[in-house]
């Protein structure tokens, strides 16, 4: 039996419709991320589920009761669904451990369990404008889960967080599912960062969802540009340039752009007579290299692990049809 069901959620604003006929459902233990641009309905989709925005249509059922809204109890939220913003606020000047100890109704031992897994131990004597935004972050997750949720919603846990305290938020948030048996839903405008986490991402664009699948469902099969972009680099490469890169005669046949990954499109080194493109550009992102490529008249993008070519280079290019698949040019 599914622990959250959505059902038919829609919710209007003065002038547009902010979030359309959403319905999905979380099994417990489920990890599901929503993603999509700025503006696409993801934090009012979120505070739904948390009950402190009323829908205008549609039900959510948590744990076979039905999650009301603001309009239908004087305090908003909902019992065993914790919501952190990502517009947090903790009191300045406090100790961190008396801003834990005001929320706190567990035992000293269950306690002790949260801050280990928030990473937050070392943090209890300081006070709370000695922090920096990351160790804020997890204070205030600690702080939310005090209250014991079996639901946990965050509102873009990894913004405007450095790259080892982004690293270190992703373990906590982890950690939390693994050790303390809490499901999460969170809401990321960094799709990427989801990949690794998730068990189910939920695509939105302009209030509606537009695709929900595995991480590599919607990574390797999107259905349109916008969810292909969203996840990283692409190439939409037309039915000539297809062939030349080795698709089959099947695959070419039905006259549509491919969508191909740069990491899927094999290049080595070639002589100018057996070459199918020329390197234009290389550049280091530490992980990698991002090799274009121009092939006939269309600029193709590799990504590599060696450090092989150099501008000018002649280059084979070639593809396996798994790693090809369709989609439309424009939607």
């Amino acid at each position: 039996m599914s622990m959250l069901k959505v059902s038919g959620i829609s919710k209007a604003g003065k002038e547009n419709i902010l979030v359309s006929n959403i319905s999905f459902t979380q099994q417990p233990l489920q990890n599901i991320a929503i993603v999509g641009e700025t503006g696409s309905g993801k934090t009012t989709l979120l505070k739904m589920i948390a009950g402190l925005v009323q829908p205008t249509s549609g039900e959510i059922i948590f744990d076979n009761k039905k999650v009301t809204g603001p309009y239908d109890q004087l305090i908003p939220g909902h019992p065993g669904i914790a919501y952190l913003s990502q517009y947090f606020e903790l009191r300045n000047n406090y100790w961190v451990h008396e801003v834990l100890e005001m929320a706190n109704k567990l035992s000293d031992r269950e306690a002790n369990t949260i801050f280990s897994v928030c990473q937050v131990n070392h943090l209890l004597g300081r006070r709370t404008d000695e922090l920096s935004g990351g160790e804020k972050q997890r204070i205030a997750l600690a702080r939310v889960l005090i209250s014991s949720p079996k639901l946990l919603l965050l509102d873009e846990p990894f913004s405007n967080l450095d790259a080892m305290h982004k690293s270190t938020i992703k373990t906590v948030i982890h950690d939390i599912g693994i050790k303390m048996n809490i499901s999460c839903i969170l809401v990321s405008h960094e799709a990427a960062d989801t990949l690794s986490w998730a068990d189910l991402i939920l695509v939105l664009k302009d209030g509606q969802l537009i695709q929900q699948g595995t991480p590599e469902q919607v990574y390797k099969q999107p259905v349109n540009e916008y969810c292909a972009g969203l996840f990283g680099d692409y190439n939409l490469v037309d039915s000539k340039t297809a062939s030349v890169l080795g698709a089959n005669s099947e695959m070419i046949e039905m006259n549509q752009p491919l969508l191909i990954r740069p990491e899927f499109i094999h290049i080595t080194a070639a002589l100018s007579s057996e070459s199918n493109g020329k390197v234009q550009k290389r550049m280091f992102w530490g992980s990698c290299y991002t090799i274009d490529v121009l092939v006939g008249q269309q600029m193709i993008r590799v990504k590599s692990l060696r450090d092989k070519f150099s501008e000018g280079d002649s280059v084979y290019l070639s593809v396996q049809n798994a790693d090809c698949w369709f989609i439309p040019a424009t939607k």
